[in-house]
């Protein structure tokens, strides 16, 4: 199963703040089961057609029951806490998917 996030952070979010950002969601790997692997990277695309999401976070799970068990899971609710607290992120957009 995987589950892209994409953000798009405020005009003024610092790279610090976004660094930080990254670094909690990367160690979500490491703390709930069922994580196989984390990616990030920012948007290279010279399509234009980004409406300004920017950063790319790839988590691939086990299975559809581990991305289940991932969303409500404390270490997750931390995290977007964390969002919340730090007030950068502008929007966010979500996929998840069974690779064919």
């Amino acid at each position: 199963m995987r589950h892209i996030v994409i953000f798009k952070y405020k005009p003024g979010a610092s790279d610090a703040d976004i660094a930080t950002i990254t670094e909690a969601f990367q160690k979500l790997q490491h703390t709930i089961p069922g994580i196989v692997s984390f990616e990030h990277g920012i948007n290279d695309s010279p399509e234009g057609k980004n409406l300004g999401f920017s950063h790319v976070y790839l988590l691939t799970f086990e299975n559809a029951a581990a991305r289940d068990h991932y969303l409500p899971h404390p270490e997750h609710v931390k995290f977007g806490e964390l969002l919340g607290r730090l007030a950068v992120l502008e929007d966010a957009f979500v996929v998840d998917y069974l690779p064919q």
